[in-house]
């Protein structure tokens, strides 16, 4: 399994409408993704701009080339980029433990 950590800067006072945009574009396109286990999503309480977006997947691949070169993906881009302040900072990471 990897998880995709996705640091997201909005548009300041979209909190709102970016909150609304990216439930819908998680439940209608990312969740129906190739290899697409699950997802959280984070915002901050000190810099109300921020998200954290994470992504489990079954592999690396099933993001950067199954979702990633996908028209899935032009179609997550136009519900949630409009409200980027800049491009997010997207990284990948297999687990090395965790709690019982």
């Amino acid at each position: 399994m990897i998880l995709e950590i996705a640091d997201i800067r909005i548009q300041p006072g979209k909190q709102l409408e970016f909150d609304a945009a990216i439930q819908r574009g998680l439940a209608q396109v990312i969740s129906n993704a190739k290899g697409y286990i699950e997802h959280r999503v984070n915002k901050c309480i000190e810099t109300p701009e921020r998200y954290v977006l994470m992504i489990f997947w079954e592999t690396l691949e099933n993001h950067t080339v199954d979702f990633r070169e996908s028209p899935a993906f032009q179609e997550w881009r136009n519900i949630v980029g409009p409200f980027f302040a800049a491009p997010p900072n997207v990284e990948h990471f297999t687990l090395l433990t965790k709690s019982a």
